[in-house]
């Protein structure tokens, strides 16, 4: 599969665009572990917003997140086997990975699939806006540490962000909004 060149060229501007204190804060967002304090915050906030269907609400979310990963990491990193950059011959006189390599692949991105697939979720949930407009931010830093790093290009955490952002919207439509319709 050929890919654009822009991909490259925008992927090599971010990535040698870099200092040690970035790359502490970039390391801290690319963090699952560090985000279960957040998680257990938007929980609350999933229950807040309508007690009486939290157990589908909870069960949507997961449905999303699993649809997210299992997309990304199961289906298309596999089937396209596209090089992560870390993993890109050319790259390695230049290349700034602070964070170690990663897998092989990276066609899309994981992180940028869930964290999306998150944001979306809990928007459509709670239709708080403001919450919303944050959680699309911390999805968008998340995605954007994934280029800094060197694990992935531009294209991979946009198709990512799509993957999670679609998966979230179908499965509200087609699960959750069934299951809660006499709620």
């Amino acid at each position: 599969m050929m890919f654009p060149t822009w991909d490259s060229t925008l992927f090599r501007v971010i990535n040698e665009w870099h200092s040690d204190s970035c790359d502490v804060f970039m390391i801290f967002l690319s963090d699952k572990l560090v985000w279960i304090p957040l998680y257990i915050i938007l929980i609350w906030k999933i229950y807040q917003s309508n007690p009486k269907v939290f157990k589908s609400a909870i069960l949507y979310v997961i449905l999303s997140i699993v649809w997210a990963d299992q997309i990304s990491s199961n289906l298309l990193k596999p089937l396209v086997k596209r090089l992560r950059p870390s993993h890109v011959e050319d790259f390695q006189s230049w290349i700034h990975l602070p964070n170690g390599a990663g897998g092989m692949y990276g066609f899309c991105s994981s992180h940028a699939a869930n964290s999306f697939a998150i944001a979306m979720c809990i928007y459509l949930l709670t239709k708080n806006k403001p919450l919303g407009i944050s959680l699309f931010i911390w999805a968008a830093l998340i995605s954007y540490s994934r280029i800094y790093l060197g694990v992935h290009y531009p294209l991979d955490v946009i198709t990512g962000a799509f993957v999670g952002l679609s998966g979230a919207y179908i499965l509200k439509k087609v699960v959750y909004d069934k299951l809660t319709k006499n709620s």
